[in-house]
């Protein structure tokens, strides 16, 4: 087996005094893409924080390519190769498409992605690159969100609710994409409240719940019965 690529061990994350984590453990292999599912309040985003530096944690909780990478801030896990597409999208509404691009590839990491190569990925990015951001439907707006994240050509990509709020047929749209993203030698880590995408997506799966690894496994051996029991803990 090669080297797991990201290896989170028996982390907790605190908000303050407040546990949010519990001894949560997950492994990322080179090109796989894992879903971690989970109801609202699961630890999912906290989770994904962690280990973007978002949240400090103990330094040997997180390892990337075989480098403990717990307790470095945002700044410096960005430089290592892993970005954040954050929920909601925090684009910059004063800037453009373009100009919020342009921010996600500050660092200058060599890798495959640039503004033309993202704009062959979504096409409708080009179109409208000069305009706003706020100018866009919420479906591009995640576009961009997705595209600025891949313009710091990261080695693991951490999105965060992607379908979020969106028509079922931009989901689609955006899912159709990533195998693109991971042909480009990028793993995936998708946080999702849709089951059904999270399955359809993934090849490995895990559930979160009150902060804790209820479920894991590949997702072609999952059951209904078995995810809806650590989903909804009954």
């Amino acid at each position: 087996m090669p080297e797991p690529l990201l290896e989170v061990r028996a982390l907790d994350a605190f908000y303050a005094d407040f546990q949010a984590l519990f001894g949560v453990s997950l492994t990322v292999a080179p090109g796989e893409v894992v879903a971690v599912i989970g109801a609202n309040g699961a630890g999912k985003s906290t989770l994904l924080n962690s280990i973007a530096g978002m949240i400090r944690s103990r330094r040997d909780a997180i390892r990337f390519k075989g480098v403990p990478i717990g307790d470095q801030p945002a700044h410096a896990v960005v430089a290592r190769g892993i970005a954040l597409v954050p929920e909601g999208r925090r684009l910059f509404p004063s800037l453009s498409v373009e100009e919020n691009l342009l921010i996600g590839a500050q660092l200058g990491r060599p890798g495959p992605w640039n503004l033309n190569r993202v704009y062959e990925l979504f096409p409708v990015l080009a179109e409208r690159r000069n305009l706003p951001s706020t100018a866009l439907s919420g479906g591009q707006q995640q576009m961009v969100a997705i595209a600025r994240a891949l313009m710091s050509n990261p080695k693991l990509l951490l999105c965060d609710e992607i379908s979020l709020g969106l028509a079922p047929i931009v989901i689609r749209e955006i899912y159709d994409r990533l195998p693109s993203i991971v042909a480009q030698g990028c793993s995936l880590i998708i946080v999702e409240q849709d089951i059904v995408q999270a399955l359809s997506a993934a090849r490995h799966v895990y559930c979160l719940q009150e902060g804790r690894v209820a479920l894991t496994g590949p997702a072609t051996t999952l059951t209904r019965e078995a995810i809806s029991a650590a989903y909804f803990g009954t």
